[in-house]
């Protein structure tokens, strides 16, 4: 009887394009997060996901600067206020336990800073906590993702080095990265956010419930060809 080692079976890999002033890519990571444990229970043998969040900026155009958040709202939806214009992700997010507290928000961002620190994190192997970081100090505390002390400040408190942090802000080439990253999933057909790949098989497109977001998980394993985006195939590759 020949004895030949099998290959454990490879970790199902997701990526998720989102960015942090986006309140449905919050609800995504809530119901995504869901996902995962319907999946742990669906898959107890396998090995966990691995999840990597990649960029894309909502207001590229914005400053660095950023903008004041009325006039942002002012402009983007006329007269409404911030509670009117977000009142069904607010309901939505509670189903979620995200409180989210659009009054406080004094500043709309340029994400370019937050999201080159996401990357770096990922190289720290802490991605996910600073994106959970960041998502709840923009919509929960209202804190003001233009400032280099405050974006150190709040992924330091996620596990990342503040004096490695504070040098990657300094490094243009770490922002013309997630430029790149950016544009990239543009050119590939993402044309909003939360946009999750699963093993470069499956996408979804929006903050879909955990269930759907379960089924994509494991249709894209399946061995057997099956139809798939053709974003999910290209981008970041």
């Amino acid at each position: 009887m020949n004895d030949q080692s099998v290959s454990p079976p490879a970790a199902l890999s997701i990526e998720v394009v989102s960015d942090v002033v986006c309140p449905w890519c919050y609800v995504g990571k809530r119901r995504l997060e869901g996902a995962l444990a319907l999946y742990a229970k669906a898959r107890p043998d396998a090995p966990a996901p691995t999840v990597a969040w990649l960029p894309f900026q909502l207001n590229p155009q914005l400053p660095a600067e950023g903008m004041a958040r009325a006039d942002y709202v002012a402009a983007k939806w006329g007269g409404r206020s911030s509670a009117d214009v977000y009142a069904r992700v607010s309901a939505v997010g509670e189903t979620v336990g995200i409180a989210f507290r659009f009054d406080r928000i004094v500043r709309q961002p340029n994400t370019l800073a937050a999201h080159s620190l996401i990357e770096l994190a990922g190289a720290h192997g802490v991605q996910s906590e600073v994106k959970e970081a960041l998502l709840a100090a923009y919509f929960l505390d209202g804190r003001d993702l233009t400032d280099a002390q405050t974006l150190v400040d709040v992924v330091a408190a996620a596990g990342l080095d503040a004096v490695v942090a504070r040098a990657h802000l300094a490094d243009p080439a770490a922002r013309h990265a997630v430029e790149a990253g950016d544009v990239e999933a543009r050119q590939l057909g993402v044309q909003g956010v939360p946009f999750f790949i699963f093993n470069r098989r499956y996408a979804v497109s929006g903050a879909e419930e955990s269930a759907m977001l379960l089924q994509a998980m494991l249709e894209s394993e399946a061995p057997a060809p099956v139809a798939h985006d053709a974003a999910a195939e290209r981008i970041g590759g």
